[in-house]
C-alpha cells in the first residue's frame, strides 16, 4: 500500500450501527476466512460471570458481510485507543489486520478487525440452538439485555440487506 495507506476498521456487530468514533466514509465490505457468530460469553456488556449472555465474535471459517469505516489518518490513534478500550475489556478479541473486499466500489483493502481468541475462557465455540437461546434469554449486563442486543443486531443487518441465517433462526426461537 505504500504512501497510499488507508485507515479502515471492519465492523460486523454493534460497531456497524454504534461505531462510537468519527469516520470519513463507510461501505459494505466482505471478509473471507471468518464468519459472524454468537460465540463469546459476555461477562460485562450483556451478562455477568454468574449469568453470562452471548455476544458476537468473528470466528474462523466462511465469510462475513459487514461495514468498513475509513478513518481520517489524524484520528487513527484516538480511534484505535477507543476501540481497544471498548473491545478488549476482557481480552477475548485479537486485533488483526484483515484483507477485505469493498462491495460497492470493488477493490480490496486492509482493515483492523477484532476476531475471537479461541483459547480464551469466554470463547463458547459452536453452541446448540437450545443453549444459545438460553444464554441470550438470561444475559443482562452493563450495556443491557442480551436479547435486545441480538434483536437490534438482526434489525440492523436486515436494514443493510445482510442476511445472517444463524441469527435469523435464533430470532425465530427467541420469539417462539
Amino acid at each position: 500500500m505504500g504512501n497510499m495507506q488507508q485507515f479502515w476498521i471492519f465492523g460486523y456487530g454493534s460497531l456497524m450501527w454504534n461505531p462510537g468514533f468519527d469516520y470519513v466514509t463507510r461501505e459494505l465490505a466482505l471478509v473471507r476466512g471468518f464468519h459472524r457468530r454468537l460465540c463469546v460469553r459476555s461477562f460485562v456488556h450483556r451478562g455477568t460471570p454468574e449469568r453470562p449472555g452471548l455476544v458476537l465474535g468473528l470466528d474462523r471459517g466462511g465469510s462475513c458481510h459487514g461495514l468498513a469505516f475509513r478513518i481520517d489518518p489524524g484520528n487513527w490513534d484516538r480511534t484505535l485507543a477507543y476501540l481497544r478500550a471498548r473491545e478488549q475489556v476482557t481480552s477475548v478479541y485479537l486485533e488483526r489486520n484483515t484483507r477485505l473486499t469493498l462491495v460497492e466500489h470493488g477493490g480490496e483493502t486492509e482493515a483492523v478487525t477484532y476476531v475471537v481468541d479461541r483459547s480464551h475462557a469466554q470463547y463458547a465455540g459452536k453452541l446448540e440452538m437450545m443453549e444459545t437461546t438460553a444464554l441470550v434469554h438470561q444475559g443482562e449486563g452493563v450495556s443491557g439485555r442480551c436479547r435486545d442486543y441480538v434483536m437490534n443486531t438482526v434489525a440492523h443487518l436486515r436494514e443493510m440487506n445482510i442476511h445472517d441465517a444463524r441469527l435469523e433462526l435464533l430470532v425465530k426461537h427467541l420469539d417462539g
